[in-house]
């Protein structure tokens, strides 16, 4: 019951810093989106656990017919301001408030893990088209980047989750639970794959940043502070992030599956 309940208080952390969200967080690699809907046998597309927007906008810009869903009202308004005109809906993976086969592909933006999949998986199969795409997408430090594996050491579990690595997202992302069983829930196996990627920050758009993570959202007000003040002492230090603007080397990871 405890590990529920903290996984609910992490999922729903975002709405609070929705604006510091979408001011910090990072867009997805175009090509890890191209990939991720490789095989989508058409371009309508639903952005499902939408937040800010930050796929939305990538997927639109692509040319895609693109419908978001967020179940945080103050996600929404940033989402509805970020991509304006783009058709964003109240809902969840869980109860997805769109008709039957009505989509070629469901992605979802570093938000695949915070689904029930026990019950969001009949609701994807139901929502997809035959042959459409299900892929989850995550941006990840690239820690094989000497500075990259000192932040992470440094920022600790709560900065850098259990997916926030490329090792560990590949780890992570194996075990994770696509729908699967009888009947529509069955989608075939799924594939990985992660792309080069970066964003270009400050010490302190990057604590900025950091600070969005639920990990950190969720601690207690002294110690978030402390692990902040770690963090910018670790960026003042290193030489690659001392001065001004600098890339944050990131990677966006893809996990796929397609509907049988």
């Amino acid at each position: 019951m405890d590990h529920v309940d903290d996984s609910s208080r992490h999922a729903s952390s975002f709405g609070a810093a929705a604006r510091a969200y979408a001011e910090h967080r990072p867009d997805y690699a175009p090509d890890a989106v191209r990939w991720a809907l490789g095989r989508a046998p058409g371009v309508r597309v639903l952005d499902l656990g939408a937040g800010t927007g930050k796929l939305t906008a990538v997927l639109v810009g692509m040319g895609f017919e693109v419908v978001a869903v967020e179940p945080d009202a103050a996600m929404l308004g940033e989402l509805r301001a970020a991509v304006p005109g783009v058709r964003a809906l109240h809902g969840s993976a869980e109860r997805i408030p769109l008709p039957d086969a009505s989509v070629d592909a469901v992605l979802a933006g570093n938000a695949l893990h915070w689904f029930d999949m026990a019950v969001a998986g009949p609701e994807l199969a139901r929502v997809l088209a035959p042959g459409g795409v299900l892929a989850g997408l995550w941006n990840l430090m690239d820690d094989e980047v000497g500075w990259v594996a000192g932040l992470a050491r440094a920022g600790g579990s709560a900065a850098v989750g259990p997916r926030d690595t490329p090792a560990a997202w590949r780890a992570a992302t194996a075990r994770l639970h696509l729908p699967g069983g009888g009947g529509d829930a069955r989608f075939g196996s799924a594939e990985q794959a992660d792309f080069a990627h970066g964003q270009r920050r400050t010490a302190d758009s990057l604590v900025a940043t950091l600070a969005t993570r639920a990990g950190i959202l969720v601690m207690p007000e002294p110690e978030r502070e402390a692990l902040l003040g770690r963090i910018r002492g670790f960026l003042a230090g290193t030489p690659e992030t001392a001065h001004g603007t600098f890339t944050l080397p990131l990677r966006t990871g893809v996990l796929r599956a397609r509907r049988l």
